[in-house]
């Protein structure tokens, strides 16, 4: 069982992962589809962090939603500037896709499975597999547009 925060009005809600994957689960306060309760975090309109141990289950485990990896350091100035434009999409987002952020310098394992050499990097997944990459601070159109090639 997982707890899933409805989108719309808030309430929390106990999630069977194995009965949301053969039916869509709904919110027992509003009735409002939940978002995220097939088995990856639920939708909060936040990013979400990853680290080496969650990373699979987050990322490559989140099925045909698009998940938009921000690899990234506190050190980062660039990092920092985009930090509030994945904000404004996770924010958003609708569901649609999930974002998430994985910290280079604690989590070197990942970093290094897929080949982190500059960052800001931001890693696109769909179905478990790599399926876009943006190196460097882009303005958000850039950013939503990539991500949205991928819906």
């Amino acid at each position: 069982m997982t707890i899933v925060t409805c989108g719309r009005c808030g309430a929390k809600n106990r999630v069977d992962e194995r009965a949301a994957q053969a039916r869509q689960p709904v919110c027992g306060q509003c009735g409002a589809k939940l978002n995220g309760a097939s088995g990856a975090q639920a939708d909060t309109g936040r990013p979400i962090v990853v680290t080496d141990a969650t990373f699979a289950r987050e990322v490559l485990q989140a099925g045909a939603r698009p998940v938009l990896v921000d690899c990234w350091a506190a050190w980062c100035a660039p990092c920092r500037m985009i930090a509030p434009v994945l904000d404004q999409l996770a924010a958003e987002s609708g569901g649609r896709y999930l974002i998430a952020k994985l910290d280079v310098d604690q989590n070197k394992r990942t970093a290094a499975q897929f080949a982190i050499q500059g960052i800001p990097t931001l890693l696109i997944f769909k179905q478990g597999q790599l399926v876009d990459r943006l190196v460097g601070a882009h303005p958000k159109q850039t950013i939503a547009a990539t991500l949205a090639a991928h819906l």
